[in-house]
């Protein structure tokens, strides 16, 4: 039942994170991209201020704000930047195609940066995964749009935000992590607006509407990812992230009169092959290290017991 909830969950994660996606995009059509991420930035972060007083958290406390944690948020604030204005730019379809490498990103980055042992089938696997990249963003080929490179620029910047997590002292709430991330989209669209020169635009009740949206449904979107990943197991919940293609697909042919190519679509299915490959694997092989563990336990255990042995 937990790993139904969690699926369950899961999906409605992917689900509001692509409704957050199509209102900025449909905000993007008149208002900077910037200015978008001001408001969204201000008013999830409110959110999470809120939730973290609640909880008597410290948003202050000096663990947060040093190291891995700062990292953490520059990293936040160069994905959000990235991943807005491809929004703006390139169809939700093919940024969505394009983002589901985030998990072999992270697997890349782990095993180089954080000395994790990934053997020669993760790597293929990886190497599989870019080549749909590949296919969806064509360089060089006639149907290559340069600010495709922007949903790129995104998955490395989360995979980094994602690796340096891991590094975040334990003792900082994520309630502190996610207040820090969004007050970091309100510093970076504050940047993108001057630097673009955009100017601010009033906006009318249906696009204040849209704005709401955004934020309910992004927050909302955090919510059920967390508690899906707390009540359910790994290995049943992950692979249902991929939803969020089918979701944006969707969005993107009903609202945005879309029409995905067979190139964009069999690279986004080698990609999701790969991801889901990749995963799998990372499972047994992390099955097979607690049996190893169980084995030399017991196998301490008989030793230590054994008559005049000294347990060494």
């Amino acid at each position: 039942m937990n790993n139904l909830n969690g699926i369950l969950f899961i999906l409605a994660a992917m689900a509001a994170f692509t409704l957050e996606d199509m209102f900025i995009k449909r905000l993007s059509g008149d208002v900077p991209v910037g200015q978008i991420l001001m408001l969204l930035g201000l008013g999830s972060g409110t959110v999470f201020a809120a939730a973290a007083v609640y909880r008597g958290d410290n948003l202050f406390a000096p663990a947060a704000w040093r190291g891995a944690a700062i990292l953490r948020t520059l990293s936040e604030a160069v994905g959000a930047v990235a991943f807005a204005t491809a929004l703006s730019l390139v169809d939700i379809s093919t940024v969505a195609a394009v983002f589901q490498a985030l998990p072999l990103v992270i697997t890349m980055g782990a095993a180089l940066f954080l000395g994790e042992q990934v053997g020669w089938r993760r790597w293929s696997a990886i190497c599989v995964g870019f080549v749909g990249v590949l296919m969806i963003v064509r360089p060089g080929l006639a149907g290559f749009n340069p600010s495709v490179i922007l949903v790129l620029v995104a998955v490395l910047a989360i995979a980094a935000r994602d690796l340096l997590t891991r590094m975040v002292d334990s003792s900082v709430s994520s309630a502190v992590v996610s207040f820090q991330a969004f007050a970091s989209v309100i510093v970076a669209g504050g940047l993108l607006l001057v630097s673009t020169g955009a100017e601010p635009t009033a906006l009318d009740g249906r696009q204040v509407g849209m704005m709401l949206g955004g934020i309910v449904f992004g927050v909302a979107g955090y919510y059920a990812i967390v508690t899906a990943t707390r009540i359910g197991d790994a290995s049943a919940i992950t692979p249902f992230r991929y939803s969020r293609l089918l979701f944006s697909i969707l969005v993107g042919v009903l609202v945005f009169g879309e029409r995905p190519d067979a190139m964009t679509l069999g690279g986004a299915a080698l990609i999701i092959v790969s991801g889901l490959y990749t995963f799998v694997r990372e499972r047994r092989l992390a099955r097979e290290q607690v049996r190893e563990q169980a084995r030399l336990l017991r196998a301490g255990s008989v030793v230590s017991a054994t008559p005049g042995s000294t347990g060494v």
